[in-house]
């Protein structure tokens, strides 16, 4: 079986940190040191320095690609698996391939890279991580379109930061090393401000932090290493499920948050037994209340608290453990130490801190379902104790008194004793208490005294009877205990089983989240699902350290089908746990079908938009195409015709309808090309500063009898590709026209405000009903009109794209009195340079490339 390469990823915090020359700084290294090392894809970005690191580098040639009239070029997968080297350095994970190509995204490539035995070296961003994107779209005002799964770059064996200070990144900029000359002030005074690469770049490092801090646990666990080691501070506050748990989880929080990045983890221990269970309501919303601090939530069984406390603080690298003062009165602390002081005893390095609460010393935690009835083993000592103590103190007693009693009160007094002891500690104690009672009685109260034998038949009978009854009592006392212990396992099993659900559905990862509950729940190194391929397994997700490869190298095993099996590592579980970890398995099968049929459901969404999209397309395009062709073929028909002589004036009009008709054929495939460009995000845009008067100007050419127009001088400029700018108004200005009564003139003007310009088109006409105002941006339909002059419906749809594209929007509104206004702001161009475009997005605009590095 081929061996699985392994995957480094250059990790940067923003565009021109220095990830690519990084990679092909390693890569020359590997060469030099005698490994067979090729180029799949790298992007220079016609960065000298980086284009200079290729020299000496066997780099293969691109996969040539058309889609829709473009060219592109792609990795060729074929082409690097066909070469089969050691090392494959290839740029920008989370790239999108262009349409046709094998996989939608590049991190999929690389996988197939990966399967095949060939180690990678990859490159991205922080902005393009999927758990970050909405964060870093907050930062930066800029949303990404192209992201990759956080679970692929934190299976990577190695992930290196390649990390630049603002300032530094920002003298890159200026120095013309990043982007080209006329792109640099734009960039500078938006996307690569002073506060957004600070911000970017501590998302970088706590996000590495957490993947180290993953690194670390899993070194830990195949070492077997159970010392705390004081790497990043963790607290972790103990759950009874008591009222009291609020004010720990708000002790803790404080706690927690004297230190930055710190970690906090709220646990309750679930017992095997179900003794220690707490209230559900409590605990839901002490659930809420931790995560709502920005902890988490961890569940755990155990029979003795105390230990699985401390074993799930060690397992979580714990620096700090927050316990509530006990509930206990000063005697039973006396007679037993408690949680708090056998886990402050026997913390070791990890700090424990007990808080005071009003539930302290007010007794134990009351439960309305019954605490009690299993029998423990310290139960059964104590109900041994009882017996050997007892039947010595008993018999003295008894012997002082013997004048006054007679033979069947002291085998009263002897069963009463018995009864005790098997309330106490069940059958086993109850029995030698029976048995001792027994001989004590023949002894020292049945004649003949002081000898094993008994005179009289009834004496034999009663102390037989004695026997019979003390036993009966202690087996009904220890079934009934067995059964209340089965009935509270099932209670913590199903307990357990509900916080699981509970905590997977907050998860993004239901998979994972599963896996990471059950390795957690019991205390293992490992929880492994893995799937069999032909003859051999393969991984399909793990949590923890030494994952399993195949099912017989973990201690349990559970089969969940024929091909799906859960492997656990660590300890052998009881045979009593076997329900619950199949239960647990059960769901991880559920969770893996459902992550499979979501990723069709997904490819079946985007087959179905495109055949909705292709339907309308054809339904409205059969209709306007055959217009203007029928009336251009009849006109050059015409005039081809030698069976009427036209004069000069009608062939000028037979001339003037074919040329017309042409021309709504040209309108007609000029939007379509555009639209479909829109859609794959391959639109080329030429961002500038425009005047508003002369985009205004150009616009109503052709209708200046028509339009009235009121745009005031002093306007800003504004940042647009003029030639968009102007095909967006004059759609706008002759939707207006066609609906503005005889004698009310549509209305073109503009202001400022807020940092942008905003510029109204008001007719007076029907309008457009509220709940019909979005429908209108649909691509392909005209809501019910269906005459010739109305176009396929594409004019307000390539409207709103091209003025989403150039950074704006486009807005419908009533108009007062009647009528529809629509509203296009665009950022002004003094504002911050072209604010609101990423300066990334610019250098791939000008290149028509689909999904460069950063996306607007």
């Amino acid at each position: 079986m081929t061996t699985r390469g392994t995957l480094r990823v250059y990790l940067g915090a923003a565009p021109g940190v220095g990830k690519t020359y990084k990679m092909l700084e390693e890569g020359r290294r590997r060469r030099d040191r005698g490994t067979d090392v090729v180029v799949g894809y790298v992007e220079t970005h016609g960065r000298p320095f980086t284009e200079t690191m290729l020299d000496g580098l066997e780099v293969l040639p691109r996969r040539d690609m058309t889609y829709r009239g473009s060219a592109f070029t792609e990795l060729d997968l074929d082409a690097v698996l066909a070469r089969r080297p050691d090392v494959a350095l290839i740029d920008e994970l989370a790239h999108t391939n262009v349409p046709g190509s094998q996989h939608t995204k590049r991190w999929q490539d690389i996988e197939d890279l990966l399967d095949a035995g060939i180690d990678v070296l990859t490159t991205v961003n922080i902005q393009h991580l999927a758990s970050l994107n909405d964060v870093v779209e907050q930062i930066t005002g800029v949303p990404q379109r192209e992201t990759v799964p956080d679970a692929v770059v934190r299976r990577a064996e190695q992930i290196e930061l390649v990390d630049m200070t603002p300032e530094a990144l920002r003298r890159r900029m200026a120095h013309g090393n990043i982007y080209k000359p006329e792109k640099i002030d734009a960039a500078l005074g938006n996307y690569f401000r002073v506060g957004n690469l600070t911000a970017l770049r501590e998302l970088a490092l706590l996000w590495l932090a957490d993947k180290v801090d993953d690194q670390l646990d899993r070194y830990r666990a195949d070492h077997g290493i159970e010392k705390t080691w004081e790497a990043r501070e963790r607290v972790v506050v103990a759950l009874t499920g008591g009222p009291e748990g609020d004010t720990l989880i708000r002790r803790a929080a404080r706690i927690a948050a004297r230190t930055k990045g710190a970690d906090l983890l709220a646990v309750h221990v679930v017992r095997g037994d179900g003794l220690s269970a707490g209230d559900p309501v409590h605990l839901s919303q002490q659930r809420l209340l931790a995560e709502s601090l920005g902890g988490t939530y961890h569940q755990v069984v155990g029979a003795d608290v105390p230990a699985a406390l401390l074993d799930f603080a060690r397992g979580v690298n714990a620096t700090q453990l927050v316990l509530g003062a006990s509930r206990r009165g000063r005697l039973a602390q006396i007679l037993a130490p408690g949680v708090g002081a056998t886990a402050t005893a026997e913390s070791g390095s990890i700090d424990v801190h007990l808080v005071t609460h009003e539930q302290a010393r007010r007794g134990r935690l009351r439960l309305g379902r019954g605490e009690g009835g299993g029998l423990t083993p310290r139960r059964r000592l104590l109900g041994f104790a009882l017996a050997l103590a007892g039947l010595p103190i008993l018999t003295y007693v008894l012997d002082v008194l013997r004048a006054d009693m007679a033979l069947p009160s002291d085998i009263l007094a002897y069963l009463v004793l018995a009864v005790a002891v098997a309330l106490v500690g069940g059958l086993l104690p109850a029995l030698v208490c029976a048995v001792g009672g027994f001989l004590l009685l023949n002894w020292y109260f049945t004649p003949p005294l002081y000898q094993f034998t008994i005179a009289e038949q009834e004496n034999l009978f009663a102390l037989v009877a004695f026997v019979f009854v003390a036993i009966a009592v202690a087996t009904v006392v220890d079934r009934a205990a067995r059964r209340a212990r089965d009935a509270a396992r099932a209670s913590a099993e199903a307990q357990t089983l509900a916080t699981l659900a509970g905590s997977v559905l907050h998860g993004d990862n239901l998979l994972d989240a599963l896996l990471e509950r059950v390795r957690e729940s019991f205390g293992l190194i490992s929880a492994t699902l893995l799937e069999r391929h032909g003859t051999a397994w393969r991984i399909v997700s793990t949590v923890g350290g030494q994952p399993c490869t195949s099912p017989g190298e973990g201690q349990t095993e559970v089969t969940v089908d024929d091909d799906v099996s859960l492997v656990l590592r660590g300890h052998p579980l009881p045979a009593a746990d076997r329900r619950l970890i199949e239960a647990f398995a059960a769901h991880a099968a559920i969770a893996l079908r459902q992550q499979r049929l979501g990723a069709q459901a997904a490819t079946a969404q985007s087959l179905e938009e495109v055949d909705k999209l292709r339907t309308a397309l054809l339904s409205a395009v059969s209709h306007d195409l055959r217009t203007p062709l029928a009336s251009a073929k009849a006109a050059v028909g015409s005039l081809r015709s030698h069976d009427v002589e036209f004069s000069a004036e009608d062939t000028d009009e037979l001339l003037a309808t074919a040329e017309e008709s042409l021309d709504k054929l040209t309108r007609l495939v000029e939007n379509l090309l555009d639209m479909s460009r829109l859609q794959a995000g391959a639109l080329a845009l030429a961002l500038q500063p425009v005047d508003v008067a002369d985009a205004v100007a150009a616009a109503t050419m052709d209708l200046a009898d028509t339009v009235r127009v009121a745009v005031p001088d002093e306007l800003p400029e504004i940042a647009a590709d003029p030639a968009l700018l102007e095909r967006v108004l004059v759609n706008l200005l002759a939707n207006a026209v066609r609906y503005s009564p005889s004698g009310q003139p549509p209305l073109i003007s503009a202001s400022e405000h807020a940092g942008q310009v905003e510029i109204r088109v008001v007719d007076h006409g029907p309008g457009i009903p509220v709940e019909d105002r979005e429908r209108v941006f649909q691509p392909f339909q005209r809501l019910g009109d269906r005459d010739n002059a109305t176009g396929v419906g594409l004019g307000l749809a390539l409207s709103r794209g091209l003025t989403e594209a150039m950074g704006g929007t486009l807005l419908p509104e009533h108009t007062p009195g009647g009528g529809l206004t629509m509203t296009l702001a665009l950022p002004s161009a003094d504002r911050a340079g072209l604010d609101g475009v990423d300066p990334a997005l610019l250098a791939h605009l000008d290149t028509g490339r689909i999904g460069k590095e950063v996306q607007a």
